[in-house]
């Protein structure tokens, strides 16, 4: 056992997270202190299992999330660069305290000899404080996996191999962030990746390409970069199951502005969390709203879509869409973003930012293949499951992206006539 125990993986700070897990606590700390949550996790490729030795090693990476605090130096960075932080929700984030004993992790064998199989994972209390468990959780169990399951990859290569793919980008004018922690292969190779992005950006020739920053709010510290994001699926998935579904996409835009007025850069729509034609729909009645909000965010679905269909609604409703800001962030590599670049280019959007995870943190080859063969990376995620016992669904441009209570599902289908 002590073998397994030995250097469990842990995130390097609280901020080695996502900002939108920071800007989505703040919301919820001022509208819903009091409600009980609960996430759990799905593995979407089961044909990765994993050992009895990784879930006590993740098991031990967990009971230690007690000693990760906010520190003075973090929190003076965090009011120097994220004004819309408050007093308030800084001192909460001061005095929190992760709770291990909200996560609830189970092995389930499905070999014969009981060695190997898969993983149950669950997270429950309150949302102000469970909302922090989703990304770390998800970060060491991909690292714990590569430190324990498969080792059969190297570091070799990884800085320039990020350092190509970023000036490929920057060359092509495309604006450039980081958003690998969730399934990062370690923070170590997060931590490259970003070295060589940020080389890149030095040898960048082309003016309107750029290294926009990182969602990792550690890496934005550690670098001196502005850290990138702003709200998640389950902002609106929780505001469905806690209010009701008709005006869903309103209200939690309206619930939003409340907690970030006069924040420009913290209005970004991400469209699909109940369909994206249900969210065009929706805000078209209210173009008052389209117009306060900077932008919008496409995270399913064909991304060759989502542009025209932009263009459309702003036009419908007589925006100038071509200053709005359009983020791209489903599964991206470097031949569809240029891909999308080419097509926003001509239909007249100035302002086309892509938000890279995967791809650059966990693209790897074997050892054993000579590194010409593909180190496969997890496809995990922890979603919001319930909400004061309410049901929370996510119905995204693709179909096996659905996720949660079927019945709910079908009455949310039902709603957008979907």
């Amino acid at each position: 056992m002590a073998a397994v125990l030995e250097n469990p993986a842990l995130p390097r700070s609280i901020l080695d997270t996502d900002l939108y897990k920071l800007t989505m606590q703040q919301a919820v700390l001022r509208h819903f202190p009091d409600v009980q949550a609960t996430y759990r996790f799905t593995n979407r490729n089961k044909n990765i299992t994993f050992s009895r030795q990784f879930v006590d090693k993740y098991r031990a990476s967990v009971s230690l999330f007690t000693d990760i605090i906010l520190t003075p130096d973090e929190r003076a960075w965090l009011e120097s660069k994220c004004p819309y932080f408050t007093k308030d929700y800084l001192d909460y984030l001061s005095s929190f305290r992760f709770k291990p004993e909200q996560v609830h992790i189970n092995f389930v064998p499905t070999s014969e000899d009981g060695l190997a199989g898969q993983v149950e994972i669950s997270t429950s209390g309150s949302w102000v404080e469970t909302i922090l468990w989703e990304v770390p959780l998800l970060a060491i169990l991909s690292e714990t996996y590569f430190l324990v399951d498969d080792t059969d990859w190297t570091y070799d290569g990884q800085e320039e191999l990020a350092y190509t793919k970023g000036k490929t980008l920057y060359d092509a004018g495309c604006w450039l962030s980081e958003f690998g922690t969730r399934r990062r292969r370690s923070s170590q190779a997060q931590d490259i990746v970003m070295q060589g992005l940020i080389r890149a950006s030095k040898d960048n020739t082309n003016p309107q390409g750029r290294l926009s920053g990182t969602s990792n709010v550690h890496l934005a510290h550690k670098y001196d970069l502005a850290p990138i994001g702003t709200i998640a699926h389950e902002w609106f998935m929780g505001i469905g199951a806690l209010q009701g579904y008709e005006h869903v996409n309103d209200i939690s835009l309206q619930l939003w502005e409340e907690a970030y007025p006069n924040t420009p850069a913290l209005l970004i729509a991400l469209t699909d969390t109940f369909s994206t034609d249900a969210f065009f729909n929706e805000i078209s009645k209210n173009p008052a709203r389209a117009i306060k909000w900077t932008g919008l965010r496409q995270d399913s679905g064909d991304p060759l879509l989502f542009a025209p269909k932009v263009k459309e609604t702003y036009d419908k409703i007589g925006i100038e869409g071509r200053d709005k800001l359009v983020i791209y962030s489903d599964s991206l590599n470097v031949d569809k973003a240029l891909k999308i670049k080419r097509q926003c280019d001509e239909l007249g959007f100035k302002k086309v930012s892509f938000g890279i995870g995967t791809f650059l943190t966990n693209d790897f080859r074997t050892v054993s293949s000579g590194l010409k063969e593909t180190s496969k990376a997890h496809n995990i995620v922890i979603k919001l499951a319930t909400l004061n016992g309410q049901p929370c669904v996510k119905i995204s441009d693709d179909l096996d992206k659905n996720t949660g209570d079927k019945d709910t599902v079908a009455h949310v289908k039902r709603v957008f006539n979907l």
